[in-house]
C-alpha cells in the first residue's frame, strides 16, 4: 500500500472552531491560557517545569501498570518487550511521558482514536532524539469511568450504525462485554472476506469476546495494535491513584474551589471565544457498582443524582478517605488527575479537548501542577484511488475535496457548458443605465435618487434570478457528473462531517492490515499542525 500526503491549513477545511485556529496561530487573546508553545522551545520549558515540580509517585505508577499488564507481557503479543521496558523506565526520574486520552469506545470508536495515539508515539520518539539522556514514554490514558454509553456503545460500518444492545449502566469501562458477540458476528459477516479480515476478527475476538469488561477489551486491542511502538495503556480507575487527589477532591466537595477558579478563567476566555465546557459546583461523580451519579449539595446534605444515596459532609469525607476509588472526576478535574499521577510533558487531543484544556491553566497553577504542552492531534482524510480518480475526471484536485458540493457542480457546469450562463455583463449594463438615471434625477430633486434605486433593484433582481435558472437548467445536462461528485463527497464526508469523526478503523484494517497503521505512523508529523489528506497512489 502506497499513499501520498497533502497538507492543508486547518482553517481551509472549514471544520475547526475559531479558538483552535487561533490557538494554532498563537493569537494574543489566548496567551494567558496555556503555559508552553507547541515548538521545540516549548518542550524545553515544559521539561524544565516538570523537573522543578513536586515529583510524581513513580512507585505507585509502576506498581499499578505492572499489575495491569500481569500476564500480558509474558504470554501475549509481539512488541511486549518494548512496553515492559517503558514501564520499568517510568521508575526513573529521567523518564517522562507524553499522553493522549480517550474513553473506551467499543471496537475503538472513530478513526481519530487511532490518529491521536500515533501522534503521541511520534512525539515521544522525537523527544527521545532531542534528549538522548532522558526517556520518553507514549501513554494512552483510558477514560474508563465515562458513563456515556450512547456515544461509546456504537460504531458506523458500511454506512450503518451498529449499536450495542445492553441495559448496563454506570462507568462504561466497568461494563461486562456481554452482548458484544452479536456485533462481532455482524462485523465478521462483512469484513472477514477482506484480505486481512480473518486476522482482524482474531484480534477482536481475543479483545472483546474473551475479556471480562470493556476496559480490559480496549486495553487488549490497543496492546495488539501498538505494543510494537512501545505504547503504554493506563487504566487510572484505581484507589492508589485517586488517593493522591484527596486534597483536591475535598476542595471540590466542600469548598467548590475548582469551580471558582475555572469560572474565573471562563469569564475572561468568553470575551473572545465560545466556551467548550462549564464546571459544576461539584465536579465529581460517585462511582460504585453500576452507578456513576453526580454529587450534588442540597443544603447541608450531599445527594447522589439518580439514586437514593445521601451523605452528610462528615460521612462523605469519611467515604472519600476510606474509598477514594468511588470518586470519579468529570472533564474539569480529569486533566489535573492525569497530570498528578503521570510525569507528563504534553497532552495530545482533538479540537474539543484542546478548547476545554485552555480553560484549566488557572486550576493547574492553583494546585502547583505543571501544565502540559497542548497539542492538537493530527487529522487525516483517507482517500482511496477510485475516489480521487472520480474527482480528477471531473477536473478537480485534492484542495477541492473540502468545497461545498454545489459550488463544485456550479464550477463544473460553467466551465464545461457550451452555453453562456453568466449574465454579469447584462447586470452591469442595467446598473450603468440606472446610475445614469440617478445622475439625471439628482439635480432636479435629490429625493428622486432613492426612487431610482428602488427601480434598479426591481430590475436587476429578476436578471439575477434568471441567471440562477439558466444554471439550474444547464445542470440537468450534467447529471452523471453530479452523481459522481455526490458519491465522492458522501463517501469522504459521511453525514456532512469529517470522515475521522464518523468512520471506524475496522474496514480499513480488514482491507490493508498492519501496513495501514505503519502508513499512518509514517505520515504522522510531530509539529506540522495541518490537516493531512492521504491519497492512495
Amino acid at each position: 500500500m502506497d499513499w501520498r500526503s497533502t497538507h492543508l491549513p486547518y482553517r481551509q477545511t472549514g471544520y475547526f472552531s475559531r479558538i483552535i485556529s487561533d490557538y494554532l496561530d498563537e493569537a494574543d487573546e489566548l496567551s494567558l491560557f496555556y503555559a508552553h508553545p507547541v515548538s521545540p522551545e516549548g518542550f524545553r520549558s515544559a521539561l524544565e517545569a516538570r523537573m522543578a515540580a513536586k515529583p510524581v509517585d513513580r512507585a505507585t505508577l509502576v506498581a499499578a501498570l505492572e499489575e495491569q499488564y500481569a500476564g500480558m507481557l509474558t504470554n501475549d503479543l509481539s512488541g511486549a518487550p518494548r512496553v515492559k521496558e517503558n514501564i520499568a523506565r517510568l521508575a526513573q526520574p529521567a523518564t517522562f511521558t507524553v499522553c493522549t486520552a480517550h474513553q473506551p469506545a467499543i471496537f475503538t470508536g472513530h478513526l481519530y482514536f487511532i490518529y491521536k495515539i500515533l501522534h503521541t508515539i511520534r512525539l515521544a520518539e522525537w523527544l527521545a532524539g532531542q534528549y538522548p539522556e532522558k526517556s520518553f514514554v507514549p501513554v494512552f490514558y483510558m477514560g474508563s469511568e465515562d458513563a456515556d454509553l450512547e456515544e461509546l456503545g456504537q460504531i458506523w460500518l458500511g454506512g450503518e450504525k451498529l449499536v450495542w444492545d445492553t441495559k448496563q449502566t454506570g462507568a462504561v469501562g466497568r461494563m461486562t462485554t456481554k452482548g458484544l458477540d452479536k456485533l462481532y458476528y455482524r462485523i465478521e459477516g462483512e469484513l472477514a472476506v477482506q484480505p486481512h479480515g480473518k486476522e482482524l476478527m482474531s484480534l477482536l475476538k481475543t479483545a472483546y469476546l474473551d475479556s471480562p469488561d470493556i476496559q480490559t477489551a480496549t486495553f487488549r486491542i490497543l496492546h495488539s495494535l501498538f505494543a510494537e511502538y512501545g505504547l503504554v495503556v493506563l487504566i487510572a480507575d484505581k484507589a492508589a491513584f485517586k488517593r493522591q487527589m484527596i486534597a483536591v477532591f475535598e476542595d471540590d466537595l466542600f469548598r467548590q474551589e475548582p469551580s471558582r477558579i475555572v469560572n474565573y478563567s471562563i469569564e475572561r476566555l468568553s470575551e473572545h471565544f465560545d466556551i467548550q465546557a462549564n464546571p459544576r459546583d461539584i465536579n465529581l461523580f460517585y462511582l460504585k457498582g453500576d452507578l456513576r451519579g453526580r454529587i450534588e449539595q442540597v443544603g447541608d446534605s450531599y445527594k447522589i443524582h439518580g439514586s437514593s444515596l445521601t451523605f452528610t459532609a462528615e460521612a462523605l469525607r469519611d467515604e472519600l478517605h476510606s474509598y477514594p476509588e468511588r470518586f470519579s472526576p468529570n472533564v474539569i478535574l480529569r486533566g489535573l488527575f492525569q497530570e498528578t499521577i503521570l510525569p507528563n510533558l504534553a497532552f495530545i487531543g482533538g479540537g474539543g479537548e484542546t478548547a476545554y484544556w485552555l480553560e484549566l491553566k488557572g486550576l493547574f497553577d492553583h494546585y502547583q501542577t505543571p501544565f502540559p504542552v497542548l497539542m492538537l492531534r493530527n487529522s487525516f482524510l483517507l482517500v482511496q484511488r477510485s475516489w480521487m480518480e472520480k474527482m480528477e475526471k471531473a477536473g478537480f484536485g485534492i484542495t477541492d475535496l473540502f468545497r461545498d458540493e454545489q459550488d463544485l457542480l456550479n464550477q463544473l457546469v460553467r466551465r464545461d457548458s457550451h452555453n453562456s450562463l453568466s449574465l454579469e455583463e447584462e447586470i452591469a449594463a442595467a446598473n450603468q443605465y440606472y446610475e445614469t438615471l440617478k445622475a439625471l434625477a439628482r439635480p432636479v430633486d435629490p429625493t428622486l435618487e432613492q426612487h431610482v434605486t428602488a427601480l434598479q433593484v426591481r430590475a436587476v433582481t429578476p436578471i439575477r434570478s434568471l441567471e440562477k435558472k439558466l444554471l439550474k437548467a444547464e445542470k440537468r445536462k450534467f447529471a452523471d457528473q453530479q452523481r459522481q461528485i455526490h458519491a465522492v463527497k458522501d463517501a469522504l464526508f459521511p453525514h456532512n462531517g469529517l470522515q475521522e469523526r464518523v468512520e471506524n478503523i475496522l474496514p480499513w484494517y480488514a482491507a490493508y492490515g498492519p501496513s495501514l497503521i505503519r502508513e499512518l505512523y509514517h505520515h504522522s508529523p510531530v509539529f506540522d499542525q495541518e490537516f493531512i489528506v492521504l491519497t492512495q497512489r
